[in-house]
């Protein structure tokens, strides 16, 4: 569980972190920036930087995650590993793994079988998260890029920043989508009214853009292909389902009529993941098809009975 902490600033002009850091002697300034970065603290209601300098009277709210203590054992999973160097590892992940381990998921997770699998991960995200640099959903199945080194991790994390990776996925949405191409730009936070879920909303949110194209269209559903311009936690679940076309099998933000589809979870993959190598520059491009899960799905929707 989250612990909620609620301050009124009573000085002026110093950092935000360093400041928090001194109201609270067990937090550690690198956590506190973390925080702030993960939109886990905010000033007056709205994120900020850690370098935001305070003012007399801010209100200052910070949701201090759970601190766990792991243990992460090697496991072999039989990992789908698509590309290999001395600096990244491509997966392609199966739909229901989770990515790394957390309360609830000690083990089988990507991480578990990452360790297995090689010594040589990058430490920037400490023990639980060794060499992850973006993470895609439990039930969200596909492509996943891993850094083997702390060099090649700044250097993907520099280009997920800058927006210069490729992320596209692939899902099957309820209802028909007229148009051939959007654009989803509304920011997402987490929903005030449910803290296990986020929603799009001006309030403690961040930028997230989506771009979406349609594949096909169905009776009643819709094939779409969706490209990440930012990453937020569960983007394009949030997106599709605020402009009313909702991910199908989605147990958080899916369609309120449910239909049977024969998926366990959200029919989502990452299905092509491009960056340039953090080693040579050079460009490089994955792809892959989607499990036989989604494809059973699409059937499913083509046959769809009106």
């Amino acid at each position: 569980m989250e612990t909620m902490h609620s301050y009124k600033a009573d000085s002026n002009g110093i950092r935000l972190d360093k400041w928090l850091t001194e109201q609270n002697s067990e937090w550690s300034r690198s956590a506190v920036q973390d925080w702030i970065k993960s939109g886990h603290v905010t000033v007056n209601e709205q994120i900020v930087k850690s370098n935001y300098k305070i003012k007399a009277n801010d209100v200052i709210e910070v949701e201090e995650p759970e601190v766990v203590e792991l243990e992460i054992t090697a496991e072999d999973l039989q990992l789908d590993i698509v590309y290999e160097d001395e600096d990244v590892i491509v997966v392609n992940k199966p739909r229901g793994m989770v990515v790394h381990p957390a309360p609830g998921h000690p083990g089988g997770t990507l991480v578990n079988g990452l360790m297995h699998h090689c010594n040589d991960l990058s430490g920037i995200n400490g023990v639980a998260r060794p060499g992850i640099v973006h993470r895609i959903d439990k039930d969200t199945s596909g492509l996943i890029m891993v850094a083997k080194n702390d060099k090649a991790h700044e250097s993907l994390v520099e280009q997920l920043k800058n927006k210069t990776t490729k992320r596209r996925y692939e899902t099957i949405v309820a209802g028909v989508i007229s148009h051939d191409k959007g654009t989803v730009d509304a920011p997402i936070g987490r929903d005030p009214q449910d803290r296990q879920k986020m929603t799009v909303t001006e309030m403690h949110s961040r930028e997230a853009v989506t771009h979406f194209q349609v594949l096909d269209r169905f009776s009643r559903h819709s094939h779409v292909a969706c490209e990440l311009e930012t990453g937020r936690t569960h983007q394009i679940r949030v997106h599709m389902k605020y402009i009313e076309f909702p991910i199908v099998g989605d147990p958080k933000y899916g369609p309120r009529k449910k239909h049977q589809f024969p998926i366990e979870g959200q029919a989502l993959h990452a299905s092509m993941l491009g960056f340039k190598h953090p080693r040579t520059g050079e460009e490089m491009l994955f792809n892959s098809e989607p499990p036989e899960d989604f494809k059973a799905c699409l059937q499913h929707a083509r046959t769809f009975s009106i």
